[in-house]
């Protein structure tokens, strides 16, 4: 089980992430620097020590000019910038405490997880060029990602590997859970049901649409006179669903389009509606069951409870490692 944290490093964070915004272009670097960028004042070098490790103005300023890239940036009132300044640098100590606790542990395959951590970012680009591009626009080289990466790395597995095993969940804890919260696990009335499309294209022609409802309508007295619904919706029907006979198992309400869904929901279990339009097209439904609202059963959810609980108890287990480290170390903050 993998677990996310709110230590990374506000570098990290805030622009290496940033780097999976596909479509990116140079063009983006004209854009006009923002406001909070413009204010900020000459930073220090280094801005903080913790624990004799510095960090470095530059890194600070690469977060903070993500962050200026970001929809974030907007919101930040005037005159606010340098709490943005000291909330980054807050995170990149935190990241750096963390990581000063985590880089002991035993870590396998280290390097064969921060190439496929780094090959899954890439995939976020149509091409190397648009990669190199990103990470010219955040000013960073692929040396300086690759380190980000594995410091994050390293964090991920002392908290997989030292804090999570010591996080247990009892059944009791679970059971509690399910039964303090029986709102989050009522299924709401579902309901299950077949059909035949008979497709329009968008732009059809009149013509195009009475052809396709004649049809539609063709079908529908076959029905009515006893032919297989089944076998009708896998010769004729325009939808994917017709593999399976035009089954579109359950759904809830607020899941299909209106017109279709007032049809199917006005049905009883074996009735057959009358031709629907959509923008898809034509349909025929015909209901096969209904479900009443109903409870979840425990047996059902009872492991994806403990695995929320155990997220939970692992986040604030992170938490108070971070807590203690803070307490223990010497953290120098040059940041006016």
């Amino acid at each position: 089980m993998s677990y996310i944290h709110s230590f990374t490093s506000a570098v990290l964070l805030a622009a290496a992430l940033s780097l999976g915004t596909a479509g990116v272009t140079v063009a983006a670097e004209k854009k006009a620097v923002p406001a909070a960028a413009k204010k900020a004042k000459p930073l220090p070098d280094p801005v903080a020590k913790v624990n004799g490790v510095p960090i470095r103005a530059a890194e600070l300023q690469k977060a903070l000019n993500a962050f200026n890239k970001s929809p974030s940036a907007a919101q930040v009132p005037a005159g606010k910038e340098g709490e943005v300044q000291r909330f980054l640098l807050n995170q990149m100590i935190g990241g750096e405490l963390m990581y000063q606790v985590a880089k002991n542990t035993p870590f396998k395959d280290q390097q064969a997880q921060l190439e496929a951590a780094l090959g899954k970012l890439k995939q976020r680009f149509k091409s190397d060029e648009e990669y190199r591009t990103a990470l010219k626009q955040q000013a960073m080289t692929d040396q300086e990602l690759r380190e980000l990466l594995r410091r994050n790395l390293v964090i991920e597995n002392h908290i997989e590997q030292v804090i999570a095993p010591k996080q247990t969940v009892s059944d009791a804890e679970v059971k509690e859970f399910y039964d303090k919260n029986p709102e989050t696990f009522t299924q709401p009335e579902q309901a299950r049901a077949s059909h035949i499309l008979i497709t329009v294209p968008a732009g059809a022609s009149d013509a195009d649409k009475q052809k396709a409802r004649a049809t539609a309508e063709g079908l529908l007295k076959q029905l009515q006179g006893g032919a297989d619904f089944a076998k009708l919706a896998q010769e004729n029907s325009g939808c994917p669903s017709s593999k399976q006979g035009g089954d579109l198992g359950f759904f809830g309400k607020g899941q299909m389009v209106k017109p279709f869904e007032e049809a199917a929901w006005a049905l009883q279990p074996g009735g057959l509606s009358g031709v629907v339009e959509t923008q898809f097209g034509y349909h025929i439904i015909k209901l096969i069951e209904k479900k009443p609202a109903a409870q979840v059963p425990f047996v059902e959810v009872k492991q994806k409870i403990a695995d929320s609980i155990k997220r939970r108890k692992v986040t604030e287990a992170t938490k108070t490692t971070l807590d203690e480290a803070t307490k223990k170390a010497k953290i120098e903050v040059f940041l006016k």
